[in-house]
């Protein structure tokens, strides 16, 4: 059951923007973590939380298995806490859709980032519009499911045309503000792909 379907205990205007304000948040949050993910000519530690390694037969995320340090803009170290799945972690990067090729020297692996062609960083920043369009049709949908909500409760509690315009005015207000995040996100974002 989502989060959506657990709305018909809600009673009130206020519960519902509130709700769905949050369902908005989240969606920015989400494409902001996303955004770290895409890589640009900086090494960050969070292009490698993807990254599973096989730990003993159970797929394990890199990140609990070894520290990972970045001691320069293009350069990522990765140190295994238990040495003997040093080459376990080498492998799992190698397999990784980095493009990156891992040097390993007997205790850490180190992970050199070399800028990205013109034509790569073009790709990166199509990657991201993509992302950035995918958050903004969820933030209409969550405008959508709000105003349905309304309706019902509207109604449900017999309540004015007056303050079912506000509160729909209100979710719109909403709907524009997250959306205007989104767009300053993907503009910061592309500014920093398209750095060299």
């Amino acid at each position: 059951m989502s989060d959506f379907d657990k709305m018909d205990d809600i009673s009130s205007v206020d519960d519902i923007i509130m709700h769905h304000e949050e369902q908005m948040d989240k969606t920015v949050a989400n494409l902001q973590h996303e955004f770290m993910t895409v890589r640009t000519g900086r090494a960050s530690a969070a292009m490698l939380e993807r990254v599973m390694v096989d730990y003993y037969g159970t797929p394990t995320p890199i990140t609990q298995l070894a520290g990972i340090k970045t001691p320069e803009a293009h350069l990522l170290v990765v140190e295994p806490w238990d040495k003997g799945v040093l080459k376990d972690v080498e492998k799992a990067l190698l397999a990784s859709d980095l493009g990156i090729t891992p040097s390993n020297d007997g205790s850490i692996i180190r992970l050199p980032f070399p800028p990205p062609t013109e034509e790569r960083r073009k790709e990166l920043v199509k990657q991201c519009r993509q992302l950035a369009e995918e958050a903004k049709v969820a933030i209409r949908n969550v405008r959508r499911d709000a105003n349905t909500k309304l309706e019902r409760l509207i109604k449900a509690e017999d309540l004015s045309k007056d303050e079912e315009h506000r509160a729909e005015e209100h979710i719109q207000k909403l709907t524009d503000t997250h959306v205007a995040k989104i767009e300053e996100n993907l503009k910061t974002k592309e500014a920093e792909v398209m750095e060299v």
